[in-house]
């Protein structure tokens, strides 16, 4: 039983240690690092999304005025 003892407690500590990086000891681990490159990719996106949509609404005003002078 020493044996089996000694292999699970080196077998926890290398459980802990591997825990203690992907966590954090109080500072950001890697899911901390995550969360910020995922938080910081949601910007990005939403803020291409904005350009997207105003340059489609000025195609579209653009499109109206060209429409509209072909009209007359």
């Amino acid at each position: 039983m020493i044996d089996f003892e000694s292999q699970v407690l080196a077998d926890l500590a290398v459980l802990k240690n591997q825990m203690t990086v992907l966590v954090g000891d109080g500072n950001a681990g890697r899911i901390g690092d995550l969360e910020d490159r995922v938080s910081k990719h949601e910007e990005r996106f939403q803020n291409v999304r904005g350009i997207a949509i105003a340059f489609g609404a000025l195609l579209t005003l653009i499109q109206f005025l060209i429409d509209y002078l072909r009209r007359k």
